[in-house]
């Protein structure tokens, strides 16, 4: 059973990080340029703070534990960045002119969640789905079952391998546990992501992984938690819940409590905070996004909000 403790940290910390992301965004700060839409092929650039936030927001508005405020928060957040997207037509144009690339995909999936439908969109990536091409593309294997969640997620109908799609990633090989380090971290946490809809299919993440990540995902959080990467220790907290019954404590939500701003910003590491409030918000867009999900999740789990039967 999770600690009231956690719980009410996981809900404070989620709040006021959602609260940040939805003042910087109502200012200005994150939303897609006319200079970046020109250039389809820049995911980094365009798309991905937006997926991430939606990301967020729809997990909210999913699970159903947030108050009001919050809901509202992420209600906006999603109609302004769908709005951004010209509806998703932004998306179909990317996928049209770059057939085998992923990110429309994995980008519509969370607009998708909350209610968002382009059914052109659909139907493209319905047919593309029968192409050789866009399943022979080298992608990350934490990546493909990214794209495989968010088929799910949409409802399109090609059913992917689950249990080849698993045993193929770094956690799938259950290697030794020091063999670990920064990018396989986050390899590791988007493994389970992927695997359980974040925390909505707790059973979709196979046994002996299940139990490899419950052994050494407290110690693998101590040791990010002590070198002050703050981003990592809060996607571990996010896996965390997602297995079920938690396998950490109190430690890594009061690390994070007593590193959050008054605002609801959430520093990624241990360097200092810019003072330019844009560059800041870059830099730590991110982080704040992980926070509202790890807290989103943990009070979902730990409230039975948002399972889907299996």
């Amino acid at each position: 059973m999770t600690d009231t403790h956690v719980l009410t940290t996981a809900q404070r910390l989620g709040s006021q990080a959602l609260a940040w992301l939805h003042a910087a965004h109502r200012d200005g700060l994150g939303w897609l340029q006319d200079s970046s839409l020109i250039d389809l092929k820049d995911a980094d650039n365009a798309y991905k703070p937006l997926c991430e936030l939606a990301l967020a927001a729809s997990l909210v508005l999913r699970d159903g534990v947030a108050g009001p405020a919050e809901a509202r928060a992420a209600r906006e957040l999603l109609d302004e960045g769908w709005e951004q997207l010209h509806e998703g037509d932004l998306l179909y144009e990317r996928q049209l002119r770059h057939f085998t690339m992923t990110d429309p995909l994995e980008t519509y999936a969370h607009f998708a969640r909350a209610g968002y439908r382009h059914p052109a969109l659909e139907e493209m990536f319905d047919s593309l789905s029968r192409v050789r091409a866009v399943h022979a593309a080298e992608i990350r294997s934490n990546r493909r079952l990214g794209v495989a969640n968010a088929r799910r997620v949409v409802g399109l109908a090609h059913r992917p391998d689950w249990a080849a799609l698993a045993a193929g990633t770094w956690l799938g090989a259950g290697p030794e546990p020091w063999a670990i380090d920064w990018l396989t971290g986050y390899d590791v946490t988007h493994t389970v992501f992927h695997l359980t809809d974040w925390g909505a299919r707790p059973e979709g993440l196979p046994g002996p992984m299940h139990d490899y990540v419950r052994d050494w995902l407290p110690v693998w959080l101590d040791v990010w938690l002590e070198v002050g990467q703050w981003d990592l220790a809060g996607e571990l907290l996010a896996v965390d819940a997602c297995l079920g019954e938690p396998a950490t404590g109190r430690q890594g939500w009061d690390a994070l409590a007593a590193v959050q701003h008054p605002d609801g910003l959430v520093p990624r590491d241990t360097d200092p905070v810019d003072e330019d409030r844009e560059r800041a918000f870059h830099d730590h867009q991110h982080t704040a996004v992980v926070t509202v999900v790890a807290g989103d999740v943990t009070l979902a789990r730990a409230l039975g909000a948002g399972t889907v039967a299996a």
